[in-house]
């Protein structure tokens, strides 16, 4: 009996220490959760400020569009790139993006190249048959994601080719959660461009442009598809921290419920054995009274205080 206790009693303390350990990565999930909004908040408003720029380039003259790339041929390649999380904890996260581009992926026709933010992502792409031409680290923090971007620019630049690129990464939904959702990258063609120009002026002053408008427009160009990147790593990253914060949620309630059924037991046990010291000491007392006169003033009085003793203990 005392060793089901004591059982009782360890797994109390460890679901407890347990407990601890989740609030603590529930209050850490729910911080980082605000950096990165943030970050995203202010990166919708810049984005639409570099759009704005393009558009006002495209209103000058010899600078309408951007010229759209050609076609590739029936052997084009297309590029994925897919941010996932390499820290546990976040539930279907991984899983849910890696299922959502494989789906979309499966349905375009061409030579596919797959680069991977976060080892967990590549190793599940490998159990489905693809191999990851390039692998990143997962950024820890949002200045981190400023060199990321940077290395993965660096990498679209190599060999200067055409490129049909996609960006797939899990957005936070309004409310709570988040969802797989996917972006055309490059190329820079027909439909981007009417994007651009389709996009209302916020004033009725029209801008114009001094200088080299070839210049801007390049350099606008290159920013904007850095504040893409870095929007959709933003975006990750904080519907990261919301599946964990989920799971922390998920966690914290079934400790809870454990450590109110480890308790009921506890106290059944507890008092079960309470109860058998009491009938022992009612049996004790039957059979003294029973079997021979007993001095009122000594023995039943010694019988009632170890009643009242074991009582009070309870």
């Amino acid at each position: 009996m005392s060793d089901s206790l004591e059982s009782l009693n360890r797994k109390i303390a460890g679901a407890g220490d347990i407990g601890g350990v989740v609030r603590t990565m529930k209050a850490m999930a729910a911080s980082n959760i605000v950096q990165y909004e943030t970050a995203v908040s202010s990166l919708k408003e810049y984005d639409y400020n570099i759009a704005l720029g393009i558009k006002a380039l495209f209103n000058q003259p010899g600078s309408n569009t951007i010229s759209p790339q050609k076609k590739a041929g029936p052997k084009k390649k297309i590029y994925a790139l897919i941010f996932g999380s390499d820290l546990g904890l976040v539930g279907q996260f991984n899983d849910r993006i890696t299922g959502f581009a494989l789906e979309f992926l499966n349905k375009l026709h061409g030579e596919k190249e797959i680069w991977a933010v976060g080892e967990h992502i590549a190793t599940r792409l490998q159990d489905k048959g693809l191999v990851t031409s390039a692998l990143f680290g997962v950024p820890v923090s949002v200045n981190s994601i400023g060199p990321l971007v940077k290395q993965i620019l660096a990498k679209t630049e190599e060999g200067k080719i055409e490129k049909e690129f996609y960006i797939f990464h899990n957005r936070p939904k309004s409310g709570s959660g988040y969802e797989p959702v996917f972006q055309r990258w490059l190329p820079l063609d027909t439909a981007w461009n009417k994007d651009i120009k389709d996009l209302k002026w916020p004033s009725g002053n029209l801008p114009e442009v001094i200088g080299d408008t070839t210049a801007t427009l390049t350099t606008l160009i290159k920013e904007y598809l850095f504040v893409s990147l870095f929007r959709s790593c933003a975006e990750s990253l904080s519907s990261e921290n919301a599946s964990r914060l989920e799971a922390m949620q998920r966690a914290e309630k079934n400790i809870d419920e454990m450590l109110l059924d480890l308790g009921s037991k506890y106290h059944r046990l507890r008092q079960s054995s309470i109860d058998e010291e009491l009938f022992d000491v009612i049996s004790g007392f039957e059979a003294l009274k029973g079997g021979f006169v007993v001095s009122t003033s000594t023995t039943i009085a010694q019988l009632l205080t170890i009643m009242f003793t074991v009582i009070s203990c309870s």
